[in-house]
């Protein structure tokens, strides 16, 4: 018994040493965390926030690099095609999932070239306009959109984001036609709306919430089954004649297929304390709007799985293309 348990305590510390370096000592240098869209969006301090607070815990620099375009596939293949070894993380939005079915020359796998570290949180949509148009309601830009076709201009964060497929299934199911605007991400799109370059945008509620909070933008509608308590007196879309539309943003964590799992298992529990912080919810909650959901690893991949299955469906059924 006692020469079982030696042989077998053996093989377990030959194991523990077989792991790479990185594995037991993580983090040994700067982490890497792509953004693949510009600062400014909802992405952007997301990832920032969230490397400061790491920072502090883990006494190692996380670096945000923002490389953005075509709707965040730039950026995530740059994660993809980077070494496996727990140095590089890419912070996805929506599009993540939306990517695959409608860009045929995707330059990565969504499924087996990322190894997925957590769902961070999720948010309805938000259509607002600056605080000086007319409009008080989306059904108002419809009957404007409706008398004078494509004389209303809606930003979005990006060709084939789900907000871009929230204006294409709107306008199919209201017989309307708006002019789309789509921006490399959502920090461009917020400023040319309050500019006045763009008549309205969509984007996450947390995106939006602080410029609808402060005065200088107006809410139209909210994308979820209800009301959102941030903008309580916002009308969902449903409420203004479009049943069934609902859509929300949410934002993940991946790293490339192959990162060792013993790195990301720790990298995700240093991300629960993190998020556990009370003024690190406030911020991400009450500021940006956002519903944290803090899930595993496998609830995120079960959560891309089931999003690339719905929006899919929803392209492919209603023949949305990004040109």
């Amino acid at each position: 018994m006692i020469r079982s348990a030696l042989i077998a305590m053996a093989a377990l510390l030959a194991l523990a040493a077989a792991l790479p370096a990185a594995a037991q000592d993580w983090p040994s240098k700067p982490v890497k965390f792509v953004v693949p869209f510009p600062p400014g969006g909802s992405v952007d301090p997301l990832a920032r926030l969230l490397g400061a607070k790491l920072a502090d815990a883990l006494k190692q620099q996380f670096v945000v690099e923002n490389k953005p375009g075509a709707g965040g596939s730039i950026g995530t293949a740059f994660a993809a095609k980077s070494p496996a070894d727990g140095y590089t993380f890419v912070f996805v939005f929506d599009s993540h999932a939306v990517n695959p079915a409608l860009l045929s020359n995707l330059p990565f796998n969504t499924v087996r070239d990322f190894a997925p570290v957590m769902l961070v949180g999720k948010a309805p949509y938000a259509i607002a306009t600056q605080a000086a148009k007319p409009w008080k309601t989306f059904a108002e830009v419809v009957s404007a959109s409706k008398a004078k076709p494509e004389s209303v201009s809606v930003g979005s964060v990006g060709n084939g984001t789900l907000g871009h497929l929230v204006l294409v299934m709107a306008q199919q199911m209201g017989g309307f036609k708006v002019t789309h605007a789509p921006y490399a991400g959502g920090g461009p799109m917020t400023q040319n709306v309050l500019g006045g370059q763009i008549e309205m945008g969509i984007g996450s509620v947390a995106l939006l919430s602080p410029q609808v909070r402060s005065g200088k933008m107006r809410a139209l509608a909210v994308t979820g089954e209800a009301r959102v308590p941030s903008m309580p007196e916002v009308p969902t879309l449903i409420e203004q004649g479009f049943p069934g539309l609902t859509a929300f943003a949410w934002w993940g964590i991946f790293t490339p297929t192959g990162t060792p799992k013993t790195i990301i298992d720790k990298f995700n529990a240093e991300l629960v304390k993190v998020l556990g912080q009370t003024e690190v919810r406030k911020t991400l909650t009450e500021t940006l709007g956002m519903e944290l959901v803090v899930s595993s690893p496998d609830a995120l991949q079960q959560w891309t799985l089931g999003e690339m299955s719905k929006w899919d469906k929803v392209i492919k059924e209603s023949n949305i293309r990004t040109d």
